[in-house]
């Protein structure tokens, strides 16, 4: 008896063999992919070929092939990973650990931006307990090659999202290099999303380690804005980042996140005036083609208490004062705007879950939850009040707890910010190091898993 044959077509439908043969040829691309970083950082840092084996490389890239085709878990997996929630992993990016860029050497004038303060500690600070290093090393973070390598680390681990702290100062742009250079040409820049965190405070001379010692907090660039000032950024930002596909969007509206509302308000003339300019900034956005924009509120005091508001005829001045400019969302950007950082890290998160609660119930807006990592800014000033017990451990409690609360509130975007992932100088990174090593970073996966 002659047994019938069906079409390929029909063949290929049958979906097991199809997750089969989907799952081989993307195990295929990645492994290339992976091969290929690895050559560039070879071609580009060619001392680093001796902690690596060239003929190693080949092996892993054929065993990874020959696995998929013969692991009985591949269907199981791709099965079960197709059905997992996915989760929004958002880590500040602080961009001035970048080489060769002329507007930081008046900070760091060794020309590697804020790991001149990294790495000098020791010999500021003689016999100082902050001594911290770097797995990767003091790289530059403003090299797409680096990046290609950081950008697989955080997504890797459940970090897809890097929220990038922008800058603006002397009417133009400030600290873009690890962005425009290092981020947006990676090669799997698709990989991940980015957004904006316009970091509009003053600078003073904190930045500076020859000169904050002396505590004059002498401004040298303020971070207040013009109206004609504000629009011109507004624009540029959605010409410029908006309309890039790695922009990250909620509903299709592009996130912008205002760190400073005083300061805005104190450079476009007041309350009104604000308003009025956040009112055009959306309506901007629209005339661009979006649906709107989902301008994010970093939640602190000095941001919601506003001196300048009158809330007497309100039962929440502060819902009030938000609400009225025009906030449609709200994070943290630190545990130290809102809490006493010199104590136990699990004390501090009881105390941060009761803020969330209150948040949730005090503002009409929506609040994604924002665990930070830890607290000590000594490497800056010699001086810190210091997080206690903040462990790799009690990072994934926190982690859990955040991924609870957005669990909770399934009308939401699943989106949780982390303080971050590299604040080297606040001692509040995900990137490895000498003392956790990628306990941080593992701490993410645990919780939120990561790409395979």
């Amino acid at each position: 008896m002659e047994i019938p044959i069906p079409p390929l077509s029909e063949v290929f439908n049958f979906k097991p063999l199809r997750l089969l043969v989907l799952n081989f040829f993307q195990t295929v691309k990645d492994s290339i992919t992976q091969y290929k970083i690895y050559i560039r950082f070879i071609i580009r840092y060619p001392k680093a070929e001796t902690n690596y084996n060239m003929r190693n490389k080949t092996c892993i890239l054929l065993l990874a092939i020959v696995s998929c085709l013969v692991s009985g878990n591949a269907i199981a997996q791709n099965t079960k990973s197709s059905t997992t929630k996915k989760y929004d992993v958002a880590a500040f990016l602080y961009p001035a650990y970048a080489n060769d860029d002329p507007r930081l050497r008046p900070f760091w004038p060794a020309g590697n931006g804020e790991w001149e303060t990294v790495t000098t500690m020791q010999q500021r600070f003689p016999g100082h307990y902050w001594n911290r290093k770097p797995v990767w090393g003091p790289v530059n973070e403003a090299d797409p090659t680096i990046m290609d390598m950081e950008i697989n680390a955080a997504t890797k681990h459940g970090v897809n999202v890097f929220i990038f702290d922008w800058y603006w100062y002397d009417g133009r742009p400030f600290m873009e290099t690890t962005l425009d250079h290092g981020f947006l040409k990676a090669d799997n820049v698709n990989k991940m999303k980015f957004y904006l965190m316009w970091a509009n405070h003053d600078v003073l001379n904190l930045w500076d380690t020859r000169l904050n010692k002396y505590n004059e907090n002498n401004v040298i660039w303020t971070g207040r804005v013009s109206r004609d000032e504000f629009e011109k950024i507004c624009k540029r930002n959605i010409e410029k980042y908006f309309k890039l596909p790695q922009y990250y969007k909620i509903d299709g509206k592009p996130v912008f996140m205002i760190y400073d509302v005083p300061q805005l308000i104190a450079g476009l003339g007041g309350i009104e005036q604000t308003v009025a300019a956040l009112k055009w900034f959306k309506e901007e956005t629209k005339r661009a083609g979006f649906p709107g924009l989902e301008l994010q509120l970093t939640m602190w005091s000095q941001n919601t208490n506003y001196s300048g508001f009158d809330g007497s005829k309100a039962k929440n001045p502060e819902n009030a004062f938000v609400k009225k400019l025009g906030f449609t969302s709200a994070t943290h950007y630190q545990f130290v705007h809102f809490m006493n950082p010199n104590d136990d890290y699990m004390n501090i998160m009881e105390k941060v879950k009761k803020e969330w609660a209150r948040i949730d119930t005090a503002y009409q807006l929506t609040y994604y939850p924002h665990v930070s990592i830890g607290w000590d800014n000594s490497p800056r000033t010699g001086q810190s009040p210091v997080m206690k017990n903040n462990t790799p451990a009690n990072f994934a409690k926190a982690l859990q707890m955040a991924k609870d609360y957005v669990d909770a509130h399934p009308k939401q975007a699943p989106l949780i910010t982390i303080n971050s992932w590299n604040e080297w100088t606040e001692t509040s990174y995900l990137e490895p190091d000498n003392v956790n090593g990628y306990g941080y970073l593992e701490a993410v996966k645990k919780v939120f898993g990561g790409d395979k």
